[in-house]
């Protein structure tokens, strides 16, 4: 079974900005979502992809990732996600031995920019970045899923 174990963080300031390694421009939309699973289609440059996530616990939750044809995944978001695709720009960070990724997003969700770290267990200590501020893991309406559904620019 695939793992995901993943800590989120309001991200303060814009000093990361000078680290980035790479920013790939995301659209990602949500099939379905109930209370043991999410399904998800992601553009993500010039790749696609489906994505089934379980429910969380904790930091953790299953994760099952497959490629696409980008075509396939651009008639989904059109013709199947529940609601408007959330769009933004992963920046990846690299801080002490992690990859961080920061999403600025747009549209409904513009100002708001999160941080995500994933790690091997949950446990795993990390170099926390001075650009990372509370920690929202676990509040629900930071998921791309519920901002899909409840954008930022609505709280």
């Amino acid at each position: 079974m695939a793992l995901e174990i993943e800590r989120k963080f309001l991200v303060t300031g814009d000093s990361w900005r000078d680290a980035v390694e790479l920013e790939t421009r995301m659209l990602q939309g949500y099939l379905a979502n109930n209370q043991n699973a999410t399904v998800r289609v992601r553009v993500a440059g010039d790749q696609a992809f489906l994505t089934v996530k379980g429910m969380m616990r904790g930091a953790s939750r299953s994760e099952y990732e497959y490629p696409i044809p980008p075509a396939d995944a651009q008639a989904m978001l059109a013709e199947l996600s529940v609601s408007p695709p959330v769009d933004k720009v992963r920046h990846q960070v690299r801080c002490g031995e992690h990859l961080w990724d920061l999403d600025v997003f747009a549209g409904e969700n513009a100002g708001l920019v999160l941080a995500e770290v994933e790690l091997e267990r949950e446990d795993e200590p990390f170099e926390m970045p001075d650009w990372a501020g509370r920690e929202v893991t676990g509040e629900l309406r930071y998921y791309n899923v519920n901002l899909a559904r409840h954008p930022y620019r609505h709280w």
